[in-house]
């Protein structure tokens, strides 16, 4: 038989395949890409400063795929996730932007339909009961398994043996003595698991791989949503809150400053028909303007790069702000750290 995973590159997912292929099953393997995984965007980076570095660019959904010998596809779903699980969760948001209930049902009704497609009897996840407080209790499970369509057909082998069986667990297709009873928040039993299978890569486990769980990103995109509104927030917009210092001059007026040169470099890449400005010397971080300043918020912009560059115990500093052909040249003094903190989103 066959059986279509979500499979994450983690070890929870990696591990429910594992168990699968034990019992002869065969196992294929879906990645949602959502746009909001720190590790993808860490891979991002990571072509601008780590080229000779393939570890810090790889896929890892397609990394554990090689390992199981097992196929991978990943899917791009970023649109279609920000308009109807980001912006707008019939369930809610956990502790800050994370929808997390309605992440699980849309990606498993996605995983159902490709399922049906390719003749796989179920589907099954690296889901632990117990493991994490919003999607992953008792309750939640039930609901997001009815949810997604997938009754009966929503295998979570980690923790199989506290679920009731699945279809083919009743028909004898997958032998359930065989699945485990993994609980709780503990890795003690995975990491057993791990080496009993002779799994020896995975990255190291972590509840901080969504950007939406993330306080500091979530408050970006709340102050991105009360600027723009719900539906003038764009998937390339949400690329921006992942990188810099951001600033918030006014209601149509933002500053972002790269924190390093992998972040400068990627925002001046992606400054095209914006401002974009830095110390004159090149001594400090690119900044990205969104918005139309005008003379006085062009020298408070300047002000602030001035602050964050290596020139900041200077007196004035001279700020070049650039836009296609144009270019404007102020020399200002470092915005004071008071001021600066109170603009930061």
């Amino acid at each position: 038989m066959k059986a279509l995973g979500l499979l994450s590159g983690g070890l929870d997912s990696t591990l429910a395949a594992r168990i699968l292929q034990e019992q002869g099953v065969e196992v294929e393997g879906v990645h949602f890409s959502t746009g909001f995984c720190k590790v993808d965007h860490r891979r991002v980076l990571a072509r601008r400063r780590d080229r000779d570095n393939p570890k810090r660019m790889r896929n890892e959904a397609l990394r554990a795929g090689s390992d199981l010998e097992a196929p991978v596809e990943i899917v791009d779903v970023a649109e279609e996730f920000l308009r109807e699980v980001v912006l707008r969760p019939r369930h809610g948001y956990g502790s800050a932007m994370n929808p997390c209930v309605d992440c699980r049902i849309f990606m498993l009704k996605k995983a159902r339909d490709m399922a049906r497609e390719r003749g796989a009897e179920v589907v099954f996840t690296g889901e632990v009961v117990g493991q994490r407080p919003m999607s992953q209790y008792r309750a939640a499970l039930e609901l997001i398994e009815e949810q997604s369509g997938l009754t009966g057909r929503l295998l979570r082998p980690l923790s199989a043996q506290h679920m009731p069986p699945t279809d083919v667990e009743q028909k004898g297709q997958i032998d359930r003595s065989r699945l485990e009873r993994v609980h709780g928040r503990s890795r003690r039993d995975q990491l057993a698991l791990a080496e009993r299978f002779g799994i020896a890569e995975f990255p190291a486990p972590s509840g901080g791989c969504c950007y939406l769980a993330d306080p500091n990103f979530a408050r970006r995109l709340r102050d991105l949503i009360a600027h723009r509104g719900r539906d003038g927030v764009r998937v390339e917009d949400i690329l921006f809150l992942k990188v810099g210092r951001h600033f918030r001059l006014g209601p149509d007026l933002k500053l972002i400053l790269g924190r390093d040169e992998a972040e400068s470099r990627f925002l001046e890449e992606r400054s095209e028909g914006h401002w974009a400005c830095l110390v004159a010397d090149g001594h400090g971080a690119l900044g990205r303007v969104e918005g139309s300043p005008d003379r006085d918020r062009m020298e408070s912009i300047s002000s602030l790069a001035a602050r964050y560059s290596a020139r900041r115990s200077e007196p004035t500093v001279e700020v070049v702000l650039r836009k296609e052909s144009e270019e404007i040249r102020l020399r200002v003094p470092p915005a004071e750290d008071g001021w600066a903190r109170s603009l930061l989103v």
